[in-house]
């Protein structure tokens, strides 16, 4: 009897072993994937903090406005962002604290806290919404993310990652895909709606090396459905993991403009 038995237990092995296999593969493949969102996230941010010099170009088919603004970072977590020009914008700010949002309006000396359901709308008259300002680490907390497809480009492996909302997540897109370089670089980020339409895409137009880290320098976001509209941003500076007193990331320092 032992020896009629032997063979099935060694399929019943042999099925268990491939089964693991599987597991480790996919739970492989799923930590590359949260691994290169969250590469491209710190990238731009720092390990620990960061600060930015950047402007801003809204294009229009009949007008153009530019600005400038600088910007402080705390992990994924704590932002600020602020104008500094033209005249009539400097000192409009915006300031991120986890999940909460305001914006301050000098001229009106006047602070709003962002409840969610303003934030997919226009930020400073841009493409960007306040969503997309606010969600630094959405994709890790609130999407399944897995690698869909890898191609070799100029040198570096470029990864095609699926970000798919979980069914509780708090989030307004039903798919997102990432496009990122092995060095953490984001070339493309596609935005669809709950019937997978395609409708907003950011893509990384210049890449330099800045504050001693090889980033994206200028993006642009863009509505597929509104040909000729499109906002880009520029970083012209930047200086990471630098010392930030907790003041920074405060209703107050919004107010003030301290930093």
């Amino acid at each position: 009897m032992d020896a009629v038995k032997t063979p099935r237990c060694t399929a019943r092995l042999f099925a268990g072993l491939l089964t693991a296999l599987a597991a480790v593969g996919l739970q492989a493949e799923e930590m590359d994937a949260y691994a290169l969102v969250a590469g491209a996230l710190d990238l731009v941010r720092g390990d620990e903090s960061s600060y930015q010099e950047m402007s801003m170009l809204v294009h229009r088919p009949d007008w153009e406005r530019s600005s400038s603004m600088v910007s402080w970072s705390r992990g994924r977590e704590d932002a600020l962002m602020r104008f500094t020009a033209p005249p009539k914008d400097a000192g409009n700010a915006l300031l991120k604290q986890g999940e909460k949002m305001w914006t301050y309006t000098p001229k009106l000396n006047r602070t709003i806290r962002l409840p969610y359901s303003m934030r997919s709308q226009s930020w400073a008259g841009s493409d960007f919404s306040y969503d997309d300002l606010s969600r630094a680490d959405n994709l890790l907390q609130h999407y399944a993310l897995r690698i869909t497809e890898t191609r070799e480009e100029d040198g570096h492996t470029i990864y095609t990652v699926e970000a798919i909302p979980h069914d509780d997540a708090p989030v307004v897109w039903g798919k997102e895909i990432w496009v990122i370089r092995d060095d953490y670089v984001m070339l493309e980020q596609g935005f669809y709606d709950q019937g997978m339409e395609q409708l907003k895409r950011m893509r990384t137009l210049e890449i330099q090396e800045i504050g001693g880290r090889v980033v994206p320098t200028r993006m642009r976001m863009e509505k597929l459905d509104e040909p000729g509209r499109w906002t880009e941003i520029v970083i012209t500076s930047a200086e990471f993991d630098i010392e930030l007193p907790d003041r920074t990331f405060t209703v107050f320092a919004l107010k003030a403009g301290a930093s």
